[in-house]
């Protein structure tokens, strides 16, 4: 049953400042976790709301969103529900970076997760602004203070702000204040994380203009369909629950014309004006950084993809901008397979914002300087929905278990991307929006979209986030891809066993369907799955074995009151970056910039004379 705050004082064990992809992870997590939780935002309405692309997954990203979905959270199951077009990514190359992607139906994605809060027990949804975190004796977390006097006591904070904190939009020299598009920001409570010591700067995030589809010429474009088999993002969705149709995607590209437009109106672009001092995503750059950053490219791939069923609003992936909405019509035009009137349906914009240095942090989420208090998504310095999502159901999870005494709960690097993630950004920070990639995990063998549920397993039976129909199903699915294994290795052809010869390039499990019979009991994706661990058998056991030699490292804890300063032989640099980060491993302690080897041998010897 829903529980409902009406007293002016409000009360709750978790409160979770946001309501984006991060918010509601953590949210839902408290809740799930059995803890009176609320989720304070700006505007109810806004639950779940996709300010920039309206899609899920990708390169890594996919393999984040599986492994939420295994721990017992929800984007993976709102994909599924709000999906207009599947695709398996990079499935040209090795199983490790395939990556599942779904455009969605933006409104139905909204919608979905607003039902969805709304049912959630023990969680109320609350609008208000944060003006103050307020902190006890021993830097405890008491509760929050709103700008319209009300107070809500609670013994632990999730922030999940995205783009809303000091968030200021820039449309050409035009800047207002918002978060997003037609939404406040929030205005006060970055004085209040500066007081409590924590170090705070800017970035920068942008969306490209929406034009309609009576806009494109369809026969100049290269279309884009969605895979015939499409794939479910959650492991609680059978796949013929998306046998639906699936809208077309299209592809075009800028041209030498567009980027002369850009490059004489440079003058009037914020970025380029020092109208915003805020650094941008690397890895998503603007049309205006890529036009001066990459002169020699002759055109820029652009996806126009739909923003749902019932909408004819097209998305320019591609072409996030902050030009004047006069030149972005110019650039529009510009563009092969656009109408020659086209016009943004909603000019582009870019939006500065402020952001926590997440080494401010421990793995947990918590920050160091004040118990109780978690940070996740945007305002840890990420770019993204699904990491957003990752951090937020690890910072619900142990604000949960914060609240009730227990000890933290952390992700390894080899574990999952969720480890991958938080440990990239609590170690060794960042200076621009952090976007996930494969490229960042050194174990992506084992790593895959495909096995999140079996990585999972033993984690989402700690958690107990998933009911026990689900958490069953999810063993189920284990169980089923080791059983068709240990059927495979049984099965014998000329002296070598079924499972040997999946080993071979050109063999694959449907070649034997019609000889064992048994086969058509199991799915294509456990035949799939079994084929990967038997082509890559040589691989995963040798990745394997180097996770089994540096878990030593990894599981040596450091005390966290070691006086750096005072262990000679630590080069300068390496005691400064140490007591900056103060890890809680070995493992932790090499990942660190500017710590040498050298410094952690001699970490290893002060550590060895400590315990005798």
């Amino acid at each position: 049953m829903v529980e409902h705050f009406t007293s002016p004082r409000i009360e709750a064990d978790v409160v979770v400042v946001g309501a984006g992809h991060a918010g509601i992870e953590a949210a839902l997590a408290s809740a799930r976790s059995g803890l009176k939780t609320a989720l304070l935002t700006l505007d109810r309405t806004s639950v779940g709301r996709m300010s920039c692309n309206p899609a899920i997954g990708g390169l890594a990203k996919g393999h984040l969103v599986r492994e939420i979905d295994a721990l017992g959270g929800q984007m993976g199951r709102a994909i599924d529900e709000a999906g207009v077009q599947y695709r398996m990514l990079n499935t040209g190359k090795g199983p490790a970076v395939w990556g599942p992607r779904a455009q969605a139906d933006r409104a139905l994605y909204n919608s979905v997760m607003l039902r969805v809060v709304a049912q959630q027990a023990n969680l109320e949804v609350l609008e208000g602004e944060v003006a103050e975190i307020l902190v006890e004796e021993a830097r405890q977390v008491g509760g929050l203070a709103l700008v319209d006097g009300r107070t809500i006591a609670t013994r632990a904070i999730v922030l999940a702000t995205g783009t809303f904190l000091g968030g200021r939009m820039f449309v050409g020299k035009s800047i207002s204040e918002g978060g997003r598009r037609g939404e406040p920001a929030a205005k006060q409570l970055t004085k209040s994380l500066v007081s409590l010591g924590l170090r705070v700067g800017r970035l920068k995030t942008g969306t490209p203009p929406r034009i309609l589809r009576s806009d494109l010429e369809l026969a100049k474009l290269e279309r884009q369909p969605g895979d015939e088999r499409p794939r479910p993002f959650s492991h609680f969705a059978a796949p013929a629950s998306l046998a639906r149709p699936q809208l077309e995607c299209f592809v075009t590209r800028t041209t030498r014309e567009t980027h002369e437009i850009v490059l004489r109106s440079l003058d009037q672009s914020p970025l380029y004006s020092g109208m915003i001092s805020g650094v941008g995503p690397r890895y998503c750059p603007s049309l205006e950084d890529k036009v001066v950053r990459f002169p020699e490219v002759e055109g820029h791939i652009l996806f126009l993809e739909p923003e749902g069923w019932d909408t004819d609003e097209i998305y320019v992936n591609g072409l996030s901008m902050s030009l004047p909405a006069s030149v972005q019509t110019d650039v529009l035009r510009s563009i092969p397979g656009l109408k020659k009137d086209v016009e943004p349906f909603r000019p582009g914009y870019a939006v500065e914002y402020d952001f926590v240095d997440p080494t401010e942090l421990s793995p947990s989420l918590e920050t160091r300087k004040v118990c109780g208090l978690f940070l996740a998504g945007q305002i840890n310095g990420t770019t993204g929905y699904e990491e957003a999502a990752a951090q937020g159901i690890v910072a619900g999870v142990n604000a949960a278990r914060f609240v009730r005494g227990e000890d933290p709960w952390v992700l390894r690097r080899d574990e999952a991307y969720i480890g991958v993630l938080i440990d990239d950004l609590v170690t060794k920070g960042t200076d621009e929006p952090y976007r996930m990639f494969t490229s960042r995990a050194e174990y992506r063998l084992h790593l895959r979209q495909d096995n999140a549920d079996e990585r999972m397993l033993e984690h989402a039976r700690v958690l107990r986030l998933l009911n026990e129909t689900d958490l069953l199903h999810l063993e189920n699915r284990v169980a089923r891809v080791d059983d068709l294994e240990r059927r495979l290795v049984s099965e014998r052809a000329g002296g070598v066993s079924r499972f040997d010869l999946l080993a071979r390039p050109e063999v694959r499990v449907r070649s034997w369907s019609e000889e064992l019979t048994f086969l058509n009991d199991f799915t294509f994706e456990e035949w799939e799955r079994v084929e990967i661990r038997a082509k890559y058998r040589g691989y995963l056991d040798r990745e394997k074995e180097r996770i089994r030699r540096f878990r030593g490292l990894e599981e040596r804890p450091i005390p966290q009151e070691l006086d750096y300063a005072g262990i000679r032989g630590i080069s300068t640099e390496g005691r400064q970056k140490l007591a900056k980060i103060r890890p809680l491993t070995i493992g932790q302690a090499t990942r660190i910039s500017g710590v040498s080897p050298s410094d952690i041998n001699v970490l290893l010897v002060t550590l060895r004379r400590r315990t005798g």
